[in-house]
């Protein structure tokens, strides 16, 4: 009976992960279909390029909550078993990545299920087990994304900052050391399913956000204008003593009738 419940309890997870908030944030905004662009994913990343910020706000805000309730829920039932506190937000990241209810077909004609590539649940599954982490795992992150300006370093970074906090937590008797174990099997679950990105990670093809970004502009911008060619003193001259003789010619004599 106990592992019929527990089984019942990850089911539940898979299925709250698997709602795809992405695809029906940006399907109410648009009418588009989120997995026919770019990367193809319904996640926070694709969904803002889809539909634009509010939406990518939106997907983030609720792919987060995803994990948080996933956790409450195996919490609410099992107060007292930790790994499967641990178990329900790591299955309910495999229901985000491969939706149930996102199933297309290859060109092979075999069924293939689509979804985000996990991050922003597996944020909410860390906050799930002790939200204060949250006070270091978004800011550490932040950080990494504009100093790096790789996304997909920043997603990847995440459950390995969770895995670090719960480390510290366990070694100082703060928390169970099973909690480690999460952050290191949502980072095997990340990187399988950022593959893609790895691979244009080591091609140098990657796409690049944030602060590098904004440099690389500036510094574009300051070369334009090192290259234009300098206006003659001459040409400046003729511009500065030129006098408006067609305005005065063609000027009013009399006053207002």
């Amino acid at each position: 009976m106990l592992w019929l419940k527990i089984v019942m309890v990850l089911a539940v997870a898979y299925f709250i992960g698997a709602i795809p908030f992405g695809y029906i944030f940006v399907k109410m905004k648009t009418g588009r279909d989120v997995r026919q662009i770019q990367s193809g994913r319904t996640g926070t990343t694709n969904a803002m390029r889809a539909a634009g910020v509010w939406v990518g706000v939106a997907t983030v805000t609720m792919d987060i909550l995803k994990g948080v309730v996933a956790v409450w829920l195996a919490r609410e039932i099992f107060p007292t078993l930790a790994w499967v506190h641990v178990a329900a937000p790591l299955v309910m990241i495999m229901g985000h990545n491969y939706s149930l209810v996102m199933v297309e077909h290859n060109e092979k004609g075999k069924p293939v299920l689509k979804g985000g590539a996990g991050g922003a649940p597996s944020v909410g599954g860390a906050i799930g087990l002790w939200w204060p982490v949250a006070l270091i795992q978004i800011p550490v992150g932040a950080v990494i994304l504009l100093g790096v300006g790789y996304a997909s370093v920043a997603t990847m970074s995440m459950p390995l900052i969770a895995a670090a906090v719960f480390a510290w937590r366990a070694a100082h008797g703060l928390g169970p050391w099973v909690y480690v174990a999460y952050g290191l099997l949502a980072e095997v679950l990340l990187v399988y399913s950022l593959r893609p990105n790895i691979k244009r990670l080591l091609a140098g093809e990657e796409r690049v956000v944030g602060l590098r970004v904004w440099l690389a502009k500036r510094k574009a911008r300051r070369e334009a204008r090192r290259t234009q060619p300098p206006v003659a003193k001459s040409e400046k001259h003729d511009e500065a003593t030129q006098t408006p003789t067609t305005s005065r010619r063609h000027a009013p004599t009399g006053g207002a009738h």
